[in-house]
């Protein structure tokens, strides 16, 4: 069997994957991605960037791209409750004076082209089958080409950031550490000629619902319900969306759709072990929380961002697994668990109005404490916490 060398594999070309790869391949490291899909597959998702994400991709400069692609800028935020709708303006802050929602057709291409140029051999159609090891830890991966050849790269680190269903998780058997009471069941769709001037959320217990601009002129339109009420199809979103709010079901029947709908029938949040002996892991693959909560993708960057610090520390032989990951995982669970447990209490729909308004004023204070910690990325400081470890910027 012929094979390469890395000091990293990252297995899973998507957001956190070519984020994570991004900034190992800027701090000099020789980097490995495998996809199994093409580049250019699409995947599911809600696409909302909280502010984090945002200041992240400025910084990693990611943005302009973005921007680039006619990704609409996000200005305010407004949420329908049963009583009255409130809108939220979104202020200047962090370097950024908006939002933003692409689809993810073009934020994961544009982060995998990045990671390209800093230096990342990005390889899709390549799937994991299988790990090496030696002396009791993961030392490489063997890979399967889309021509059925099976090829080993060895390296120094495996991360999985191949998502939910991670092919690495089940390998090193990652148990699961944390695991929500409650999912919703979700479908969502894109609209044309849906005017809007930001991110709409709608909470009532029988139904709920956003709507959420983004690249083409499209606006995806998702609900959320229990499993067992929502339908399928065209037909079980329009319920929903009238269950959740009837102005925005009457204004999605002037829309044209332009795309069938997808459904997500549901899966509880969950936090994993985030690493072992030679691996570790990002994104869905390591935390995952309901969609209803909107910040995947965002949590999914912040963790890149911690993991890469990590890793540069450990092969860098400046920190020990144990004391770098070990403060990757605690980082990530302290950030993650209040919005996991959050959205698994909406998720429930068992909350009146009064009750909502507090669950996302809560929501809204993790959010401001995630973005203290990222605003912490730019403290060049060496420190046994990854958070305040020298920043990850481009070779020189």
């Amino acid at each position: 069997m012929t094979g390469t060398a890395a000091d990293v594999v990252v297995v899973g070309a998507r957001a956190a994957g070519a984020a994570t790869a991004l900034l190992l391949a800027r701090a000099g490291l020789s980097v490995v991605v495998v996809d199994r899909d093409r580049p250019d597959a699409d995947t599911l998702s809600t696409h909302a960037l909280m502010r984090g994400a945002v200041v992240q991709l400025r910084r990693w400069g990611v943005l302009d791209g973005l921007i680039r692609t006619g990704t609409p800028p996000i200005r305010e935020t407004t949420f329908h409750y049963a009583t009255e709708s409130v809108v939220v303006p979104i202020k200047p802050g962090g370097g950024v004076d908006a939002l933003y929602a692409p689809r993810r057709t073009v934020l994961d291409p544009l982060l995998a082209a990045a990671a390209r140029e800093a230096g990342a051999d990005v390889r899709y159609r390549v799937t994991l089958v299988g790990l090496r090891e030696r002396d009791g830890r993961i030392a490489g991966v063997d890979v399967r080409h889309h021509d059925g050849r099976v090829t080993a790269i060895e390296a120094r680190l495996v991360i999985g950031a191949d998502g939910r269903h991670s092919t690495l998780a089940r390998l090193v058997a990652a148990p699961i550490t944390r695991l929500a009471t409650h999912t919703t069941a979700c479908a969502y769709g894109y609209c044309r000629d849906l005017p809007g001037c930001g991110y709409e959320w709608a909470y009532r217990t029988a139904g709920m619902a956003g709507l959420i601009p983004t690249n083409d002129g499209l606006t995806c339109v998702f609900v959320a319900q229990r499993p067992d009420r929502l339908g399928r199809g065209r037909t079980g979103l329009e319920a929903a969306l009238a269950d959740a709010s009837p102005p925005l079901a009457a204004r999605l029947g002037a829309a044209a759709p332009v795309s069938p709908v997808r459904t997500f029938v549901g899966q509880p949040g969950y936090l994993r072990r985030a690493w072992g002996p030679g691996w570790a892991l990002v994104g869905d693959a390591g935390s995952w929380k309901d969609p209803i909560s909107a910040h995947g993708l965002t949590d999914a960057l912040r963790d890149a961002e911690l993991l890469a610090r990590a890793a540069v520390r450990v092969l860098a032989g400046e920190a020990s697994e144990v004391e770098a990951f070990g403060c990757y995982e605690t980082v990530r669970d302290r950030l993650t668990l209040p919005i996991l447990t959050g959205g698994a209490e909406i998720a429930a729909m068992q909350w009146d109005d009064e009750r909502i308004r507090l669950l996302l004023r809560e929501l809204n204070l993790a959010m401001n404490e995630e973005l203290r910690t990222i605003d912490d990325f730019d403290i060049r400081a060496h420190s046994a916490d990854p958070v305040h470890a020298e920043t990850v910027g481009p070779r020189r």
